[in-house]
């Protein structure tokens, strides 16, 4: 089944409406590799029901409508498809368990052309489902490979945060496990892509690769650990997928700070590889 652009431009997803407990907030944490160190106490704060904390990529997770693209009427070819970019933007922190309601559509489709792929542009809001209150806005970029030369626009294309040309002013390393992908799809994402060799190899990997946000939401742990674990500092946050990353790599974060604006970008030094590009945060002023 080809893809109907007008068909996935209004595509019907689901609301999502969740209860998240504090068991949840702390296996989030633990996915991206928060408490490797048990000693170390500033980490602890996200994995330990004792004054527990938020990391501010976790709403990533939360009211996620699922693997929709699975579905057949979306004519996608599912196993192809790639996170492209993702963006975060906080306006208030959610607490560590609570019921939010989260609401997806189609923003926009860019073809690329026949067997070159389309962009899909979605956005993603969070509210409190008590309250009405917005928590976040999460825009995102999903490169589907397989497709393309669907009538779509052929653009524009938004453009890219650069990143600066002079030495990083700090360089964060982080690891990851190498069941870091078994643990994180139990926060929600469930593309077997991640866990099924098999359907690794009918994507062209090697085997499962790491998820995108959780690669996100590694140098997400970089940048809090570069504010000395301090969340709240954080406004928003965007990046732009370049490479795929295997459970078990090191992940560096390259930072350059500029006021409240950082720019950083991650890589897995081993293979000389940036594998998170042109990312942007920006800090509360």
């Amino acid at each position: 089944m080809a893809v109907d652009y007008q068909h996935l431009l209004h595509y019907p997803i689901p609301e999502v409406r969740q209860k998240y407990t504090r068991k949840d907030t702390m296996l989030y944490a633990l996915g991206i590799g928060l408490g490797a160190d048990p000693m170390d106490e500033q980490q602890l704060r996200y994995v330990y029901e004792d004054g527990l904390r938020v990391l501010p990529t976790y709403p990533v997770v939360l009211g996620h409508p699922g693997f929709w693209w699975k579905k057949p009427d979306t004519g996608v070819d599912w196993v192809r498809i790639v996170h492209g970019e993702q963006g975060l933007i906080i306006h208030k922190l959610p607490p560590p368990e609570g019921e939010l309601i989260g609401r997806t559509r189609v923003t926009g489709i860019v073809d690329k052309g026949a067997g070159k792929g389309i962009l899909v542009y979605s956005e993603r809001t969070l509210t409190d489902a008590a309250t009405g209150e917005l928590l976040a806005t999460l825009p995102n970029t999903t490169f589907c490979r397989g497709d393309g030369g669907i009538g779509a626009p052929t653009g524009p294309t938004p453009p890219v945060h650069e990143i600066p040309t002079r030495e990083p002013d700090v360089s964060i390393t982080l690891d990851t496990l190498p069941q870091a992908a078994l643990i994180y799809r139990l926060s929600g994402d469930d593309n077997p892509l991640h866990a099924d060799p098999k359907v690794a190899r009918a994507a062209k990997f090697d085997r499962p690769i790491l998820h995108g946000l959780c690669t996100f939401g590694v140098a997400g742990h970089a940048l809090v650990k570069a504010l000395d674990y301090d969340a709240s500092r954080i406004a928003s946050m965007h990046a732009r997928f370049t490479a795929p990353v295997y459970p078990g790599e090191s992940l560096t974060t390259d930072i350059w700070r500029d006021g409240t604006l950082w720019s950083f970008r991650t890589r897995v030094a081993a293979r000389d590889l940036v594998v998170l590009g042109n990312g942007r945060l920006q800090l509360h002023s």
